[in-house]
């Protein structure tokens, strides 16, 4: 059992408000891009980001609940405790967490389907059960390798086309160019969290990428995501928009350095700090890409 906390408290952790920054970079970006063609809706893009961070919230709370009733969360385990794990909830308790929560999605998503019809009900419904479907299910998403897909097309590509799409009422080439470094550093904070727990997950029988590429190939592929979203503002700077503002993220680049020596020189819950700072270049990589495409 975890320490004792509070049902207030037990829900906030269970949220993982720490996770939670990823939820803003696809709505910023999206909303910045619509903003520089002059289709900014401010409401729609407050929508959509408290969408994004209730599907998240939901995914959580699935991951929660699925991982306590499979076995693979163990109160020894690397990561933050887990609210079931630590007693803090009952299974009762976080299944009608998950309905609200989602339901709550839903209710508000009808508003961004009276602006962009059934396009948009479709992304909506795929974002919900996807976000189920990463840990339930007879075929969880997390358990066999599709963990760092699910979160680059969901949490990346359709969360920040679908921002700009709601405002714009448009598809576009730069809009899905635009969604690449955000799907890859929102995957990058997925590949710190299963590098971590490779062993653990090994005995549990969890196959995330990480277990299935091993330590070597997983380091591979985060220095891969990295170098695409630092390529992609130069790629938009020749070819849609030649404005030096688009080059801001660079700032963010002793930061990326800084975190792939980490994940190079340390392992098990020295990570846990590794994640973090995972998760704030994230935000802070979006909030710069976006002031490029505003300024």
């Amino acid at each position: 059992m975890g320490t004792k906390k509070s049902k207030a408290q037990a829900w906030i952790l269970a949220s993982r408000p720490k996770t939670l920054l990823a939820a803003f970079p696809p709505v910023i970006v999206g909303s910045a891009l619509a903003y520089a063609e002059n289709s900014f809706n401010p409401l729609a893009a407050l929508i959509a980001l408290l969408c994004a961070v209730l599907i998240q919230i939901g995914t959580n709370f699935v991951n929660d609940l699925y991982d306590y009733l499979r076995g693979s969360d163990s109160p020894t385990r690397l990561g933050p405790e887990r609210a079931l794990t630590s007693g803090w909830l009952t299974a009762r308790e976080m299944r009608i967490g998950i309905i609200i929560v989602f339901g709550t999605a839903f209710v508000l998503g009808l508003y961004l389907v009276s602006l962009g019809g059934w396009i948009v009900l479709a992304i909506g419904i795929a974002s919900i059960v996807a976000g189920i479907a990463y840990t339930a299910g007879p075929f969880p998403l997390a358990y066999n390798g599709l963990g760092d897909a699910f979160v680059f097309i969901f949490f990346g590509i359709i969360g920040t086309v679908g921002t700009y799409y709601v405002q714009a009422m448009k598809f576009t080439s730069l809009s899905f160019l635009s969604a690449i470094p955000v799907g890859a550093l929102v995957t990058n904070i997925l590949i710190v969290n299963n590098y971590r727990d490779i062993e653990e997950d090994k005995k549990n029988n969890k196959k995330t990428l990480a277990v299935i590429l091993g330590r070597n190939l997983s380091r591979i592929e985060f220095i891969f995501l990295l170098a695409l979203s630092y390529l992609t503002p130069i790629v938009i700077y020749f070819y849609y928009l030649p404005n030096l503002f688009l080059f801001l993220p660079f700032l963010t680049l002793p930061l990326a350095i800084n975190i792939t020596k980490m994940l190079f020189n340390m392992e098990g819950k020295a990570l846990n700090k590794t994640l973090e700072l995972t998760a704030k270049l994230s935000a802070l990589f979006g909030v710069l890409f976006a002031l490029g495409f505003i300024l």
